[in-house]
């Protein structure tokens, strides 16, 4: 069949066929022919192309022709819908069975050899590019008439199973023309969508359970997010050059409102096929990833400037943000977004956590049962995930990101922290959380709070002290009970009672005055076994005559416990009752200050020196729990510096001097720096100035040295505080033993800004801190699910020479301290017998070494 025969057929024999007769008489005779001659005139000009050239004229006129040939053909095709449109309202589908499949066909293959004519005519499409621009068109307007023909089409309840065929089979093929056509025209592909969606809904009941609904929702995906890295392309761009309007404005309007209409797609299409999408779930929350992943705050994003970023905000986002509250009551998304996202690539750590924040809004105003369904996830709790999720952004938590925020109503937003923004918003969800949610918050609370994230933990306390001034002051008093017992019930310490401390130590504040008096009479201060709990309280927070009492009471309890380990044998595995009582009495001196009385003053002096006389270096390095005693003696002993004789101060900076040749770990580092950025206000005796300014000068230069920026920095703010109030100002030059320790001393006082970091390399520092950490803990992981067997018990080896040392060198402390306090007075009556018996067991102890 030629072009002018269909024109022809078309023409003079179409209008004279009643609408029932076209398929069986016309369309299903014809366009099979008409399939056959533009397949014969696509192959020719396909095969003609690869030779055309400039100098062939011939063969240029005969590609010429070919494409006038299929404009025609167009045309002809055009004309023949056109006129189907104008035979009445309603067509049904059995009537043209054949022209849908048939035009569609063409519109594929010919909007495919446009999309490839780059290559097709091998560089000389410039010859032919006004008639290959004129099939483009006609294709164009075809596939507008047969989409103004579907909106006429019928396919009803009473359709049968070939009309839902062939519906679902345009649906499809239009499906397939939008990959085709994606980068092609801003206008066909939106409006090639758009035909995909109205009929999908419109005929939602018949083609629910026909349609691919994978395909539909995969390609929707894809299209949104290749339009949203083109407008940030262009948004980049016109950063990097500078452009605020003109041509290139124009052209990201237009894609940042494609963007808006693919939203609206998946927001039209996600509603009405939602129970269909459970498959489908992971793509709907990697869209939101990915999304995010490439907008500002993410460390991973485009530089773009504020005014195309908030027009994508605007214009897109907003219309995107629809989605996840459809999204919100289907289950699998809620599983989706709930797993274990540890394994998600770093730049989808902050999306995840900013999405589940926008789900958080949102669940407020959700029903009971959706709120119960995010509570209760299968794998994770809703508030489990955010922690677990916030804990990843170890880099942007660093930098800090900032996110815009309305902190006062009516007034703009204004960038804060993401620390800050996680916080607000987990706030107004704990005050706006339903009674029969609260077991869920308070286990995840409690969970986050002594989890291994120490910003995590922090972020829960906030968030935890929030709920205590927002909620009961029963509900306050009760928190605060039910943390003590857990700090006092602990076996051991460790870490997790570190921050319950800090936890109670800020809730006590939040208590209303009662129900501290209360507390105080359930965990009476008098009480040893309460001192566990003690030492985590400021009392600060009591008022000001329950704290003097609890006090006076603590300081008796306390000394008491100290008095029974020193008239005890003394053994290093018992100082953990000690160091507690230690910490108990820095909690006095730290609220009393100056106006602890003088009996207390002089007693917990009097204990502190009995400890020093035995305290001996290598054991103190051994030892983690002597540390720890060394580190609370340090701190004491500031309260108490300028009431300290010449022995004291002697014993201490010996052992300071020692310790350090030993290279001690960091904590006792900090709190030797502590200790000595007091020792300005003190008058170094002059019966023991030649020892011990020595000892201080080296024991300031090897702090000064350290190669820890942590340790290097405490010791600078130490040294220049001990500079500033010391009367041996000769000292202060002795500490500076180097040029370099001098120099970096000298602009430290001055306030001279070493070297800053650029944002941009902080930001590529972070990100590589964040690889290698991701790293290690995948390491950890590893190791720790590769040891799946029960760890075998561990032999029993003989006692080595240094735990001989440990044990000796403390029958030597406790000799020394014996010796010390015989030289003060008098013993009492039953000493000389206790010495007795410890020569009869030391003599028996040296003859079985012999």
């Amino acid at each position: 069949m030629e072009e002018g025969v269909l024109r022809i057929l078309t023409e003079m024999f179409l209008p004279h066929i009643s609408l029932g007769d076209l398929e069986q008489t016309f369309f299903s005779k014809v366009l099979p022919k008409t399939l056959q001659l533009y397949d014969k005139l696509m192959y020719e000009l396909s095969s003609e192309a690869k030779g055309l050239t400039g100098q062939n004229t011939e063969l240029r006129s005969t590609v010429r022709n070919l494409l006038q040939t299929i404009v025609q053909l167009l045309e002809t095709l055009t004309s023949c819908v056109r006129y189907i449109c104008t035979l009445q309202e309603c067509v049904p589908l059995d009537s043209i069975r054949t022209l849908p499949s048939s035009v569609l066909y063409v519109i594929k293959s010919t909007f495919t050899h446009c999309k490839d004519s780059e290559s097709v005519y091998c560089g000389h499409l410039h010859l032919i590019s006004d008639l290959l621009q004129a099939v483009f068109k006609e294709t164009y307007s075809l596939q507008k008439q047969l989409m103004e023909l579907f909106d006429q089409i019928s396919v009803g309840p009473a359709s049968t199973e070939d009309d839902i065929t062939d519906m679902v089979s345009v649906i499809h093929t239009v499906l397939e023309i939008c990959s085709v056509i994606s980068n092609m025209d801003h206008a066909l592909h939106a409006n090639t969508w758009k035909f995909i969606i109205k009929q999908s809904l419109k005929h939602h009941a018949l083609l629910q359970c026909h349609l691919k609904h994978s395909d539909i929702l995969s390609g929707l995906c894809k299209d949104t997010l290749l339009s949203f890295h083109s407008s940030l392309q262009l948004a980049e761009e016109m950063k990097m050059s500078d452009i605020q309007d003109g041509a290139d404005l124009r052209l990201f309007q237009k894609t940042v409102k494609l963007c808006r209409f693919f939203a609206n797609s998946l927001v039209y299409y996600t509603k009405e096929f939602l129970p269909f999408l459970s498959d489908l779930c992971s793509q709907l929350h990697q869209l939101f990833l990915q999304i995010y992943s490439k907008f500002p705050p993410s460390l991973y994003a485009p530089v773009i400037s504020e005014v195309h970023q908030d027009e994508i905000s605007r214009v897109f986002l907003v219309a995107l943000d629809p989605l996840i509250s459809q999204l919100l009551p289907f289950s699998p998304f809620m599983e989706q977004v709930l797993r274990d996202t540890s394994g998600l690539p770093a730049e989808q750590q902050l999306p995840q956590c900013l999405l589940l924040i926008t789900i958080m809004d949102k669940l407020s105003s959700q029903p009971e049962e959706v709120q119960t369904l995010w509570n209760t996830g299968k794998r994770l709790s809703f508030l489990s995930a955010l922690f677990q999720s916030f804990q990843q952004c170890s880099a942007e938590l660093s930098l800090p990101v900032c996110l815009p925020e309305v902190i006062s109503t009516g007034q703009p937003a204004v960038p804060i922290t993401l620390y800050h923004y996680v916080c607000v918003h987990l706030c107004s969800f704990i005050a706006s959380t339903l009674p029969s949610q609260f077991p869920h918050l308070e286990y995840a609370l409690l969970d986050a709070v002594l989890g291994s994230s120490m910003i995590t933990s922090l972020l829960a306390m906030d968030s935890w002290c929030f709920l205590a001034r927002y909620g009961t002051a029963e509900l306050c008093a009760h928190h605060c009970v039910v943390i003590a017992h857990l700090i006092k019930s602990w076996p051991n310490e460790c870490y997790q009672v570190s921050v319950l401390g800090v936890l109670l130590k800020r809730m006590l504040f939040l208590m209303a005055p009662d129900h501290q008096v209360e507390f105080a009479h359930k965990f009476l201060p008098e009480e040893v076994e309460n001192l566990a709990v003690w030492q985590h309280v400021s009392l600060r927070a009591l008022s000001p005559d329950l704290g003097k009492r609890v006090v006076r009471e603590l300081c008796m309890a306390a000394l008491a416990q100290c008095r029974r380990w020193l008239n005890s044998r003394r053994a290093w595995g018992e100082l953990q009752p000690v160091n507690v009582a230690f910490s108990v009495l820095l909690v006095a001196c730290n609220f009393s200050g100056d106006a602890l009385e003088a009996e207390l003053q002089a007693s917990i002096l009097g204990v502190l020196g009995q400890f020093w006389t035995f305290l001996q270096a290598k054991q103190v390095s051994d030892e983690p729990r002597l540390q720890q005693t060394l580190c609370l003696l340090l701190h004491l002993l500031e309260f108490f510096i300028q009431a300290l004789d010449a022995q004291l101060i002697s014993q201490v900076f010996s052992l300071l001097s020692s310790l350090l040749r030993l290279d001690p770990p960091d904590h006792i580092r900090l709190a030797m720096l502590d200790f000595l950025s007091s020792v300005g206000k003190v008058f170094i005796p002059q019966e023991v100035q030649r020892q011990v300014v020595p000892q201080l000068s080296c024991s300031f230069a090897s702090l000064l040295a350290d190669q820890t920026w942590l340790i290097h920095q405490r010791a600078l703010e130490a040294f220049r505080h001990f500079a500033e109030e010391t009367i041996h100002e000769d000292v202060v030059p002795q500490c500076l033993n180097s040029e370099e320790i001098k120099n970096k001393v000298v602009n430290f006082m001055a306030k001279v800004k070493q070297g800053e970091e650029t944002t941009e390399a902080r930001i590529e520092r972070l990100k590589q801190e964040r690889i290698t950490c991701d790293a290690h803990f995948l390491k950890m992981a590893r190791e720790l699910e590769s040891t799946g067997e029960p760890l075998a018990k561990r032999a029993c080896h003989p006692p080595s020479e240094e735990q001989y040392k440990s044990a000796v060198g403390t029958m030597e402390g406790a000799v020394e301290a014996v010796k010390l306090l015989l030289q003060k007075g008098s013993p009492p009556a039953w000493v000389a017998a206790k010495l007795e018996a410890l020569h009869t067991a030391i003599t028996i102890l040296r003859d079985s070494v012999r």
